[in-house]
């Protein structure tokens, strides 16, 4: 058997990319390859049945940083994200890895499915149903964000019908919303990867929460495609990035600058950092205020209005009308 240790020291959505290459790597060569990991994110990988602890020292290891180059191409070719590492190890390695799955491959153990066993129950028997939000991000791609007065437009319209949890990493942006439970800098990624699991649905940018709205399974009982909205803009190519399932809200095609595809800039402003994202080929080129165009285009109103599509096909039903607190006792801290 072939031992494979595969390296990528990316952002966390690009390792959920990752998950899916070795997914369906051992699903087209069975039998063929023992294969470990070395990447930024370890959490993303517990519970993963693919891998087997390997010694990079370790006789007949083959090291190998994954890349996905297909990126390059993706204004002009049909392909997902997914495609990437998998057309690079079937080139780097002279493999037949073909995507077998349209998401990534986040695994939970029993006790994670149970974790909200201990928290307060609502009149169901059950957790009262909550939507994860995330309203900024990293400081590296700022034209992902949207306008945060508008995120508190969308969690004030369904207020006593869905209750928010906002979360997102402690050094990125993520400015404060009222009337949500703020989870923000207190979360673990593998206690985000949880959230997700017992989330009746997401609203994000195109950010690793999308992703994960995808890759982590849903609780039984209820749909197996968990709700997503996704205010993406005109910067990536919607083929690239969205899910099928997914809300995905863009404007590739209607501005010059995204008309044949992702414009793939990465910031509105500089932000005097010292980072090559701030020079003059990585900022918008249409402004409106302190957004992009492509991002202005897109209103409060048509994100409630995604988000009520799921409610009023009949995809999932509101649980509550007051929204009960809710406790994670784990973390040390409740709202």
């Amino acid at each position: 058997m072939r031992k494979l240790i595969l390296r990528n020291f990316q952002s966390p959505g690009d390792i959920v990319m990752l998950t899916a290459a070795v997914r369906d790597l051992h699903r087209a060569h069975p039998g063929e390859f023992l294969t470990d990991v070395r990447t930024s994110c370890p959490d993303l990988w517990d519970h993963n049945p693919y891998l087997t602890p390997l010694d990079e020292e370790g006789r007949d290891v083959q090291i190998v940083d994954c890349h996905y180059p297909l990126i390059d191409q993706c204004n002009t070719t049909p392909c997902h994200f997914l495609h990437g590492f998998p057309a690079y190890l079937n080139d780097a390695l002279g493999l037949r890895i073909r995507v077998t799955d349209f998401k990534g491959d986040i695994h939970m153990g029993d006790d994670e499915r149970a974790w909200f066993a201990e928290v307060t129950n609502g009149a169901h028997g059950r957790p009262e149903p909550f939507w994860l939000l995330v309203s900024g991000g990293k400081l590296d791609y700022t034209i992902k964000w949207w306008d945060h007065d508008r995120y508190q437009q969308v969690v004030d319209r369904f207020r006593g019908r869905i209750q928010f949890v906002q979360v997102g990493e402690a050094d990125h942006y993520h400015p404060p919303l009222e009337g949500v439970v703020d989870l923000r800098g207190q979360t673990t990624l593998r206690q985000l990867v949880r959230l997700v699991y017992h989330a009746q649905g997401v609203i994000s940018p195109v950010s690793l929460l999308m992703h994960l709205a995808a890759a982590v399974e849903t609780p039984p009982g209820v749909p197996k495609s968990r709700p997503c909205v996704v205010i993406a803009g005109g910067r990536e190519p919607p083929h690239f990035t969205a899910y099928p399932h997914h809300q995905y809200l863009h404007t590739v095609g209607a501005l010059k600058c995204c008309e044949s595809g992702g414009c793939w800039k990465s910031r509105t402003f500089p932000i005097g950092d010292g980072d090559y994202k701030d020079g003059p080929d990585e900022l918008c080129v249409d402004v409106v205020g302190r957004l992009p165009r492509c991002m202005h285009m897109i209103t409060a109103d048509e994100v409630a209005r995604r988000i009520e599509m799921y409610f009023d096909g009949g995809a999932i039903e509101y649980l509550t009308n007051e929204p009960e607190f809710i406790e994670f006792p784990e973390a040390g801290y409740g709202t």
